[in-house]
Parts: C-alpha cells; structure tokens; sequence
C-alpha cells in the first residue's frame, strides 16, 4: 500500500525528523511504500535542514535552505492526490495544521487514515 506519512513538524524541534525517518522505516519493513515529506525536504534541498534548528523554525529553514512551505505543500498534496490509497497519522498529529489539512484531504479522497500508534490492530480510522 503507498502511504503519506502525516505529522506535527513546525515548532518541533528538528521538525520532528527523527520521528518520520523512524517511522517510515518501521513501515516499509512491513511492506508499506511510504512517502515521508521529512525525507522529500532532505532530497529538495540537497541537505539535512533539519539539523540545527532546534525549534523547528521554517523561516531559519528558509533562510538556511531555500525551504518554502508552500512548494512543500505542494509537493504533499500532490502526492495525496494523485499516488497516496492511504495516509498513516503520527502522534500528535492533532495539533498540526497541515496534518489536519492533509487528513481532510485524504478522507475527502476516501483513502484510507491510520494511527500509527494503532497499525498492529489492523484497523484503519476516519
């Protein structure tokens, strides 16, 4: 199943990275193929621009890196869209403005929305 893997990142320290590149490994050892936009910002930009911003700010993203939101959303939805039967919710994704963003335009696609918290259940929410 390809999945879009959803969660809370700005404000997070590092973005909350980690937490996606984590994440999406554990999922592609269970067969998923993930699309992780931790890991589309890393490869966009040519580097780790999350290394170093320690508040998980997008302007010093910017300003480092060329990161812009709106080319990341882009890239998101886009993915959602046209390639996504699924998206997996990390933690916390409730208080995320593009998760919730993401979420809505996954459900209003009929795709499939699971917890990560809960995948070894079987079940999928939303």
């Amino acid at each position: 199943m390809k999945v879009y893997l959803a969660g809370p990142m700005r404000g997070i320290p590092e973005f909350n990275f980690p937490a996606f590149f984590a994440a999406a490994k554990q999922l592609r050892e269970k067969g998923y193929e993930v699309f992780s936009p931790a890991e589309r910002d890393n490869e966009r930009h040519g580097a780790d621009i999350h290394r170093g911003n320690a508040t998980g700010d997008e302007h010093q993203a910017a300003a480092q890196h060329g990161f812009s939101l709106r080319e990341a959303l882009r890239d998101d939805t886009h993915y959602i869209c046209m390639e996504a039967e699924g998206i997996v919710m990390l933690p916390g994704w409730e208080n995320s403005k593009g998760a919730v963003a993401e979420r809505a335009l996954a459900i209003a696609l009929g795709l499939s929305v699971l917890e990560y918290s809960k995948l070894d259940d079987g079940k999928t929410y939303g």
